[in-house]
């Protein structure tokens, strides 16, 4: 493969990391606010280890989803800081979503798939940044 078309093909995947981990960002924010602004939108389950009020959990999610929004833009805005960021809370996003799982099993699930597409889209950019 030649350099040239590396170069794009670092180019697309930084995009589409970006872009993913903006769409998980806002996904997280939607799913936060519904928690917050209605208690009853999840089912709460017995005997969880992490029981945690859902309006916590919703507010958690707010929080992730702002930060992986905002990350996601300055990846695609080609931030090479923003990779590692991305990393970090795409994977804090997987083991907050794990977390979540027993309130929304299947967005989870979702969820924390897409969050390991980012993570390993950011890492092979961040491997071939010089």
């Amino acid at each position: 493969m030649s350099h040239a078309t590396r170069n794009v093909w670092a180019a697309g995947l930084s995009v589409f990391a970006g872009t993913m981990l903006a769409v998980v960002g806002l996904f997280q924010l939607l799913e936060g606010l519904s928690a917050v602004l209605d208690d009853d939108v999840y089912v709460t389950t017995r005997d969880y280890v992490y029981q945690l009020d859902i309006t916590t959990w919703g507010w958690i999610h707010v929080v992730v989803g702002l930060i992986g929004l905002l990350i996601g833009v300055f990846i695609v805005l080609g931030r090479t800081v923003a990779l590692m960021a991305g990393i970090a809370l795409a994977a804090v996003s997987a083991v907050t979503n794990f977390l979540f799982l027993p309130w929304y099993p299947w967005w989870s699930l979702i969820v924390i798939a897409i969050d390991v597409m980012v993570i390993w889209a950011l890492s092979v950019q961040l491997s071939r940044t010089p």
